[in-house]
């Protein structure tokens, strides 16, 4: 698994549904800059927060999340 980081498209799910950082920080028990980390792949989510966005947001975990190559 190494060389794989987990990236995602939180930012473009999030604008669709018109919701500021803050305010799905919000509705899922988290900080405004834990989404701005997880946004910009400073910061990987656990399992359960990771599902949770993806519920929050209508979205399919896969359709979220996904794996790439990321720097070795």
């Amino acid at each position: 698994m190494a060389g794989l980081r987990l990236g995602n498209r939180l930012r473009v799910a999030r604008a669709e549904r018109n919701l500021s950082q803050g305010e799905l920080a919000a509705l899922v028990g988290v900080t405004r800059q834990t989404i701005s980390s997880i946004e910009t792949a400073q910061y990987c989510p656990s399992a359960l927060l990771a599902l949770h966005l993806a519920v929050t947001l209508g979205k399919r975990f896969e359709d979220l999340f996904y794996l790439e190559e990321g720097p070795s």
